[in-house]
């Protein structure tokens, strides 16, 4: 019923807020007789703050046409590798008429970057992925609306995000040889269990792994947002906010968590902050600043800009990483697109090398939750081990702004070619033509680093791990 309520009060608000659009821009216009007016800056700015207001925020782009590659400008090319029921992954194909910018193009290393999947879209990512694109290949989860996948998919589960990175994962190894992985807060966790299974099945795993302001053990230094979901039953989360999608959208029926609410717990996390943030708006458009208002309208277009989550993977998550702390205790059982259970054991990871980024000011990923998995994986070498605090960083300092460019990014471009192993042209084979000298293959292994030894561990052929499907499991789950 509430989600009808909020989308009955957008619909009859949305008239309005356009009226105040139109009203700002003619007491805007100095050629319009009612720009001449006094007091008309101020009615432009209130007009223009009440259409921010009220308007609704749909999906960003991530409008990365080209970037800078050491003075050569490459183009960027967007485009989708593959198209699941409820997400994206999402490529960066880059180009260039430069040879020699090109053959350096074509020898980076490839990095899968896991988006978060806690209301907001991957767009948020955005000066993330452009300032990857420098330095590598870069793929993205681009996670879709749940409001619009329709209830034929079936339920999305936590299981099944799980499933999806070791299949994008994969797909990056039958393509590269072998790639990077950086998850951003909330996937932190999903991604550990999908490199934990793979290492589990003899399968190679990601030359490396960059977990940022994750709750891999949310009980340390717990923030406000770990506290709402430890206080408060799976049955509170249950009965509150979980609620069917009306049916003016594709998914209609289904149960979601809204986006709504979820921003609505974005904001009173720090309603000061934010009223101040607009304030300042008002005062820019009546002072004419137009950059710094510029710079207020593409952080809000982003941050006001929700998707939904299916209820089963919300709660899922819930009891999973904030109440039974499932990861850290050792008993999260996920099961595999053929349904049966697999136990997460990062004990079994070995030879991907592991970066903890934490920022000194977050508060909503607290310190030492994201550094807890080095404890967690005592089988990788000590040498493979990195935790980094990034001083004055809050949550979104350490993926986003000049803290993540100038701070953050050197630390994660610098681990990443550390550990490269292989180069990223080769490919893992699915076959072996001719097997080698016994005593020869035992030097070759000897001389070779632990990363680059996880590249060549290949039990079980990546081509027929990709080869097996990963359909939604569907259950029964009911909301009264």
């Amino acid at each position: 019923m509430l989600y009808q309520l909020y989308e009955s009060q957008r619909a009859l608000m949305e008239p309005f807020s356009e009226i105040a659009n139109a009203a700002s821009k003619a007491f805007h216009n100095p050629l319009n007789p009612f720009g001449q007016l006094p007091f008309s800056q101020r009615l432009s700015a209130s007009y223009a703050l009440m259409h921010r207001l009220g308007k609704d925020y749909e999906k960003p782009a991530f409008g990365i046409t080209q970037v800078d590659v050491d003075g050569t400008s490459v183009a960027i090319h967007e485009r989708v590798e593959i198209d699941k029921p409820f997400c994206q992954l999402l490529r960066f194909k880059r180009f260039s008429d430069d040879q020699a910018t090109l053959a350096k193009l074509k020898g980076q290393p490839s990095v899968l970057v896991v988006a978060p999947l806690s209301g907001h879209y991957a767009t948020l990512l955005r000066d993330t992925v452009q300032t990857m694109l420098k330095d590598h290949k870069v793929y993205i989860t681009d996670w879709k609306n749940a409001r619009n996948v329709p209830l034929t998919e079936g339920e999305f589960h936590l299981d099944d995000y799980v499933n999806y990175v070791q299949e994008f994962i994969r797909h990056l190894q039958v393509k590269y040889g072998n790639c990077h992985v950086m998850s951003v807060c909330q996937p932190t966790v999903p991604v550990l269990a999908a490199t934990s299974l793979m290492a589990s099945r003899g399968e190679p795993t990601p030359l490396t792994v960059t977990m940022m302001g994750g709750p891999i053990d949310a009980r340390k230094s717990p923030t406000a947002v770990n506290n709402l979901a430890m206080n408060k039953s799976y049955e509170w989360f249950e009965n509150n906010v979980i609620f069917r999608v009306p049916p003016n959208y594709p998914g209609a029926g289904r149960h979601v968590y809204p986006g709504f609410m979820q921003h609505t717990g974005f904001v009173a996390m720090n309603p000061d902050r934010h009223a101040k943030s607009h304030y300042d708006f008002f005062l820019d458009l009546v002072k004419g600043d137009d950059v710094h208002a510029e710079q207020h309208r593409k952080f809000y277009d982003e941050y006001n800009a929700v998707l939904d989550m299916d209820a089963s993977y919300y709660l899922e998550t819930i009891q999973t990483v904030f109440q039974d702390f499932k990861l850290v205790n050792g008993t999260w059982d996920v099961r595999n697109p053929q349904g049966r259970s697999e136990r997460v054991r990062p004990q079994d990871i070995t030879t991907t090398a592991l970066l903890s980024v934490e920022g000194e000011l977050d508060d909503i990923s607290g310190s030492g939750q994201t550094e807890a998995v080095h404890g967690l994986c005592p089988g990788v070498p000590k040498a493979l081990h990195k935790h980094f605090e990034a001083q004055g960083a809050g949550h979104y300092g350490i993926f986003s702004g000049k803290r993540w460019r100038d701070v953050v990014y050197p630390v994660v471009k610098e681990f990443i070619l550390a550990h490269r192993g292989q180069t990223a042209s080769a490919a893992i084979p699915a076959t072996t033509s001719k097997a080698a000298p016994a005593k020869k293959v035992a030097a070759q292994s000897a001389a070779k680093t632990p990363t680059q030894a996880a590249t060549q561990r290949v039990s079980k052929p990546v081509s027929q791990a990709v080869a097996k499907t990963s359909a939604p499991i569907k259950t029964s789950w009911v909301k009264k």
